[in-house]
């Protein structure tokens, strides 16, 4: 039997009203259960307390819990795989940060593809690197420390919290833009790379500021530049490396991402509800207290802010040669 054309027409449009009225009505009534924010890294990073914090406020302001479950491993390409194979339906979310942006290049094979698979909800935060010293270096500032590697080629050690992180590839990028030859040693996270830095068995590391500051404070190391384009708050005197080679910017950044195809109705609620924290005087109170400042916008933003991110790592990756360790 042929439908006449106006019918049809009238059964697809009420079809399509009862798809929007649905889904509506079911980001009117999310979240009806539990919630899990996967985090790639292990308790207490900046990323990880950062993603409690704001677990904590989603749970208030939308009245279900919002638990993070930490899946290190693989340079969280553990965690970031689980959720890109998860159910769209917004109970699983992951906290997103600069691996997975450099992990696009650094990897030559995924099990996932984290641009198609990973929708960007929101940003949450941005936090600077520290390009620090031993003191045993003879350089107060960036040109002499430039300079002292130059007539030292090869015999300057740079650590990092291991391939691949933001300490890593912020200094590949500044020996890439500086002309300089670094000895690249990763290390098993921050505290036992800033354990050899202090001891003089390296000389440079270009490390989050949490994690560094109180060290710098107590004249253990010496900061030489932020690698941020502004000078933080918590460091008001410190230069911006950028000041001595434009364009040079690097940090720490962290945000919130879902499965592809997880409803826009619940992706703008969840938008919504972050920047609402972000612009909240206790949170940005707290952000400040890990050396941190808010990211906020909206899901196109981020996702705008990531794809930038990814294609400066890869730059930065494939000039290096690095790998995963």
């Amino acid at each position: 039997m042929k439908i006449p054309r106006r019918i049809f027409l009238y059964l697809a449009a009420s079809a399509a009203a009862l798809t929007a009225l649905s889904s509506l009505a079911w980001s009117q009534t999310y979240p009806t259960r539990p919630v899990r924010i996967f985090v790639g890294f292990t308790a207490g990073g900046q990323v990880d307390i950062v993603a409690r914090l704001m677990g904590q406020w989603l749970s208030d302001r939308l009245g279900q819990p919002f638990v993070v479950e930490n899946r290190p491993g693989a340079g969280t390409n553990i965690a970031t795989e689980a959720v890109a194979k998860a159910t769209p339906d917004g109970y699983t979310l992951l906290a997103v940060g600069p691996p997975n942006a450099i992990n696009a290049t650094l990897y030559d094979k995924l099990n996932f593809n984290f641009a198609r698979d990973i929708v960007p909800v929101a940003g949450t935060f941005r936090v600077p690197n520290v390009m620090e010293i031993n003191l045993s270096v003879p350089a107060k500032t960036v040109p002499e420390f430039i300079a002292y590697a130059r007539a030292n080629p090869g015999k300057i050690s740079m650590a990092s919290a291991g391939n691949g992180t933001t300490s890593h590839v912020a200094g590949e990028l500044f020996k890439m833009m500086s002309q300089i030859e670094m000895v690249h040693v990763p290390y098993r996270g921050s505290p036992p790379a800033l354990t050899d830095l202090i001891g003089g068995q390296v000389h440079v590391m270009f490390d989050v500021m949490p994690s560094s500051i109180e060290h710098i404070r107590a004249g253990k190391l010496r900061a030489l530049a932020v690698t941020t384009t502004a000078r933080p708050d918590a460091l008001p005197d410190l230069p911006t490396v950028g000041d001595f080679l434009p364009g040079y910017e690097a940090s720490s950044w962290g945000g919130v991402g879902a499965p592809r195809n997880t409803p826009v109705e619940i992706v703008n609620t969840l938008n919504r509800e972050i920047n609402a924290a972000l612009v909240s005087p206790k949170m940005q109170a707290q952000l400040a207290d890990l050396g941190a400042t808010v990211l906020v916008g909206s899901p196109a933003d981020f996702g705008k802010f990531i794809v930038e991110e990814t294609e400066k790592w890869s730059k930065v990756v494939k000039f290096s040669g690095a790998k995963p360790g």
